[in-house]
Order: structure tokens, then C-alpha cells, then sequence
């Protein structure tokens, strides 16, 4: 069976849903496919909580009907725009009420495969079924990238994992962990691995670890006038950011990548800060040069601050590493795809319109950043692209 549609999106996640609810009220011609919120529901720390504030935490409707904000008071949950942080499961469950809410009919199969055609493209879902669209959005999220460090990869896969491998981590309790990475992925993971009754130590490159501030409620007025919020952080550069991608496209190229490389490094949530700092042992400044197991432990040689090395044992490794965008490592858009692809620093050069150099392809969020700035690394980023890509689509 083949169907046919003018727009296929790949992906459920906060950018896939919010391009979909701005197409639904354009009355396009259009199919999602997907899990919706899948990587965040299967692939993120159970007890978790988002750096973002509440405010930035919704999913976009061009009426901006459906916000975080309402599903909390329509479910009785507490909620504040800042200084209160919104739990993963809230999140979660406010994302597929926003979806039954918009796209009761959204097909939850997985593309296996897209491929370029005369007319199009040709994609084939995992049931067998096959299915052709003028154009394809790419909303496929970082599930894809995660990023883990070379001295580690030849480890077992039960001995080293990446922190997006883990929903339950209550099967780490009474064992040794070592959590590697200086970022919120690191500060979020220990501390819910200490909860449930892990040993845990937190290795990281950096020098020291940094935290988010904890929202506009604790900054003076003044600061507050100086360094305006956004959704991704205060300061007049992150609010730029956040208010015109459009804009940040204009950049030259070079500068574009230097920016995105070196704006919002990782950092941890301000809210996780008192379960880690002095609580969770740190061996900060410190870079594994060797990793092997040995009677079914882990040894870890370690070269600390003081230049001298250092042997650590522990029973698991958990890269806390975060992710590298490579469109490569998107396996469903086909060989010849890839191939045809011009990119820069593994990512698609994108058009105005969110374009990539072959017509009717798309691609939207995390992978969209080098084009469109820091903003698109955040659900936030959500609110600039599904009315600009509804547009182009329309």
C-alpha cells in the first residue's frame, strides 16, 4: 500500500509537533510520523527536570492555545514562568496532550527509510508500508548524536553507556559509577543516581563545574534591566538569539559556527547545584587516557590537574557527553541523500526558509543551530521555526 501526501515530518518531538499544529491550522496537506516525545520519555533520567524555564518549556500553536502553563492548571500541577523547574514527567505528558489535542490521527511508525524520487521523496515506515511526499521535514531531534569520548568506545557495552541509554538508573543501586561530563546531563545524572543509592563520582575536563542562574526571581531589577531574560538564558546576546534566528542567518558562515561553538557551554541546572556540590565526590581537570576491564570492573587511568596519573576502579561508566550534530549519522535518509547533502561541520547548510541544498528537504531543530543560532538547540527554538517552515511549506 502507498499512500501519498505534499509534506511528510520525521520526527514527534517539540519541533515535529509544533510544525504539525501550525500546518493542521493552515489546512495542509500533511503526515507526522513518529513516537511523540519518545526520546525524551525512553531516553532521559526518570525524576528529571528541564533547565528551562517554564516559559520556554511549551510546544507552539499559532494561538498559542496549548501552553505549558495551561495543561498545568488544566491537570491541577504546580507551575511557575521561573524559579520553579519543570519535571520531565509534566513535560512529557504535556507533550502528547498537546498532540491529541492538535493531531489525533499522527502515525507513531518509524521511518526506516527516505529517499529522493522524480517527484519527491519515497519513504518506507517499519510496518513495510511505503509512502511519498513533495517534501520531508526532518525533525528527528539529537537521539542519533549522542557523543561518546574515544577512550571509551572500545569498552563493553555493560561496562560504558551514555547517559541517554538510562530512563531507570535504579539498577545502578549499591554499585560504583562513575559519571563522566561537566554539564547538566552529568550534574542531572549523579544526582539522581546518588538517590537511588548508587557510589558515584563525577569526572570531568573542566576545571570547575558551572551552574545556571536560577531566573530573574533572584536577580536585582537593575540586572534584570542590563541582561534581559530569554528562553535560553539572560543577557542581550541570548535574547538576540531568541528573538531573530532570521537575523543570525545573515551572519557569514565562519561566524555563525563561532558563535554557536561557544555560546551556552555545558553547565548544570541551578536546582541541581545543593545535590551535588559537596555531596558527590569530583575529579575535576581530569582526562582518561586509558580504559579497560579487568575482572569485570572497569580501570580507568586517569591524568588529574597535577599532571600525575591516577588508577580508578569503579563497576560502570556513564558518558555524560552530550551529543555531536553529524547528519551522517542519520541512517534513514538514504545513501545517495547523504551524499548529496552540502553541509558544514556535519550539518546541512540550510536556506531562509530552512531548506537544505536538495529541494524539498528540510530540516528543523538541534541540527538547524549552525544556521539559525544557539536558539534552535532548545525546544524554545520551536517558536521561530514552525511558523517560518509552515510558511515555506504552505
Amino acid at each position: 500500500m502507498t499512500t501519498e501526501h505534499e509534506v511528510a515530518i520525521v520526527g514527534a518531538g517539540p519541533y515535529g509537533l509544533s510544525l504539525a499544529a501550525y500546518l493542521t491550522d493552515r489546512n495542509s496537506d500533511f503526515q507526522i510520523f513518529g513516537e511523540p516525545m519518545q526520546f525524551w520519555r525512553d531516553h532521559m533520567p526518570k525524576g528529571m527536570h528541564l533547565k528551562s524555564d517554564g516559559f520556554a518549556s511549551n510546544l507552539y500553536d499559532p494561538k498559542a492555545s496549548y501552553t505549558l502553563r495551561r495543561y498545568c492548571e488544566d491537570h491541577r500541577l504546580d507551575y511557575r514562568d521561573t524559579m520553579l523547574p519543570v519535571k520531565l514527567d509534566t513535560f512529557v505528558k504535556y507533550g502528547i496532550s498537546f498532540k491529541e489535542h492538535f493531531l489525533p490521527n499522527l502515525r507513531t511508525n518509524n521511518v526506516l527509510d527516505v529517499d529522493k524520487t522524480s517527484r519527491g521523496f519515497a519513504l518506507k515506515l517499519d510496518t513495510g508500508e511505503l509512502t511519498s511526499a513533495r517534501k520531508v521535514v526532518i525533525a528527528a531531534g539529537i537521539r542519533d548524536f549522542r557523543h561518546v569520548p574515544s577512550s571509551l568506545q572500545s569498552l563493553p557495552r555493560e561496562f560504558v553507556t551514555h547517559s541517554s541509554d538510562h530512563h531507570d538508573l535504579s539498577r545502578f543501586k549499591d554499585r560504583d559509577v562513575i559519571v563522566v561530563g561537566g554539564g547538566s546531563s552529568a550534574t542531572d545524572i549523579a544526582a539522581l543516581l546518588q538517590d537511588v543509592g548508587a557510589k558515584v563520582q563525577l569526572l570531568a575536563r573542566k576545571q570547575f563545574i558551572q551552574f545556571h542562574s536560577g531566573g530573574d526571581g533572584e536577580r536585582p531589577l537593575l540586572q534584570r534591566l542590563r541582561h534581559p531574560s530569554s528562553g535560553i538564558g539572560p543577557g542581550l546576546r541570548a535574547r538576540f538569539y531568541c528573538d531573530a534566528p532570521w537575523l543570525f542567518h545573515c551572519f557569514p558562515e565562519q561566524l555563525r559556527l563561532l558563535v554557536v561553538r561557544r555560546t551556552l557551554g555545558p553547565a548544570g541546572g541551578w536546582f541541581i547545584k545543593h545535590k551535588v556540590v559537596g555531596r558527590i565526590p569530583m575529579l575535576l581537570g581530569s582526562r582518561i587516557e586509558h580504559a579497560e576491564v579487568k575482572r569485570d570492573r572497569v580501570q580507568l587511568k586517569v591524568r588529574g590537574p597535577d599532571a600525575e596519573s591516577h588508577e580508578l576502579v569503579t563497576d560502570h561508566v556513564i558518558a555524560a557527553t552530550g551529543y555531536k550534530s553529524d547528519v551522517r549519522r542519520f541512517t534513514f535518509l538514504s545513501a545517495n541523500i547523504r551524499s548529496m547533502l552540502k553541509t558544514v561541520e556535519g550539518t546541512p547548510v540550510l536556506s531562509s526558509a530552512m531548506e537544505s541544498s536538495i529541494a524539498g528537504l528540510y530540516f528543523t531543530g538541534p541540527i538547524a543551530s549552525n544556521s539559525f543560532g544557539p536558539v534552535m538547540r532548545f525546544a524554545f527554538g520551536a517558536r521561530f521555526a514552525a511558523p517560518r517552515m509552515a510558511r515555506a511549506l504552505a
